[in-house]
């Protein structure tokens, strides 16, 4: 399986084109055929010749942009090795109605063995994409980067976060095991509910960490900022901060750290967002409110051997 098919179509991506781990893609695949086919796929083998062979088309009913071929690939090599996959339309590049994207030559019973499952993982993944292109066409030579968030399908998590950069945005911290983020409830915790005692304790987690972990710190207040600040933080997110506030706290972190901007961020908003001056604008909708794309699996000749 190749990590990223040939391109033999259009547009590609603005960032590098991104990759996903094999071992990553077949354990996720493993569970999902697990799960829909613990014993194998019983209609399948009733209804079809062993030998029969099939050649389908992954095409695109509505329009948008492509991710997961490589899925797609692994899914159909899982249940027939011997299958030929082609990719039409690289993944970060758009789509129409009618477009094919993939064909898939092999055993039928593999073919359809494997459609749901590789339809669900590119509908999404393509669902996930093209919602992120939208974000990030709306903040184009704005300075600031759309990035997703960890509300992400439990187990797909790292489909999901390529599917976002296909779409031309970026990914925050991939698990709570890479970076330090003090969200509200933590601070209460770690402060005793007791503002003046901010600084101090974030200036003892500072320094017990290493200088390769970075260290967010989210804030719900203007005045809030600057105890945070002395306490040598590497990005501080305004959390459901107005505009004005935002430009006020951009004003006020004056480029002594990152400033991410969360909360009420949506299609109509997220523009007038990026212009107060913010680096970083997270949008959990990236992942957690997306419609599936509708793709379909066509198949087009199918004969006994």
């Amino acid at each position: 399986m190749n990590a990223v098919a040939p391109v033999l179509n259009t547009a590609a991506p603005t960032l590098p084109a991104p990759t996903l781990p094999e071992p990553a893609v077949a354990e996720i695949l493993r569970r999902a055929f697990a799960e829909d086919a613990p014993y194998g796929d019983i209609t399948s083998a009733t209804l079809l010749p062993a030998a029969a062979t099939a050649t389908a088309w992954l095409v695109a009913r509505e329009p948008g942009t492509f991710s997961g071929g490589a899925v797609f690939e692994a899914a159909m090599k899982m249940q027939d090795p011997a299958s030929h996959v082609e990719q039409f339309i690289a993944d970060g590049a758009t789509f129409v109605a009618g477009d094919k994207i993939m064909s898939v030559s092999g055993l039928a019973r593999g073919v359809l063995t494997a459609e749901r499952i590789a339809l669900n993982l590119t509908q999404r993944m393509s669902a996930i994409a093209t919602q992120t292109a939208l974000y990030a066409e709306l903040i184009a030579g704005t300075g600031a980067r759309v990035t997703d968030t960890r509300k992400t399908t439990p187990g797909l998590r790292i489909l999901e976060r390529y599917a976002v950069r296909c779409g031309g945005g970026h990914n925050h911290r991939f698990s709570l095991s890479d970076a330090v983020l003090a969200k509200d409830n933590h601070l209460a915790v770690l402060t005793g509910g007791d503002p003046a005692k901010l600084t101090a304790a974030l200036a003892g987690v500072r320094a017990q960490l290493p200088h390769t972990v970075h260290f967010e710190v989210e804030v719900d207040s203007l005045a809030q900022i600057e105890p945070v600040l002395a306490a040598g933080v590497d990005t501080i997110m305004l959390d459901n901060f107005t505009n004005e506030q935002l430009v006020e706290g951009v004003a006020l972190v004056n480029g002594r750290a990152l400033v991410e901007a969360s909360g009420n961020v949506n299609l109509q908003t997220i523009a007038a967002i990026a212009k107060t001056g913010v680096d970083i604008i997270s949008v959990g909708a990236l992942t957690h409110s997306v419609r599936a794309l509708d793709l379909g699996l066509d198949i087009e000749l199918s004969h006994p051997l």
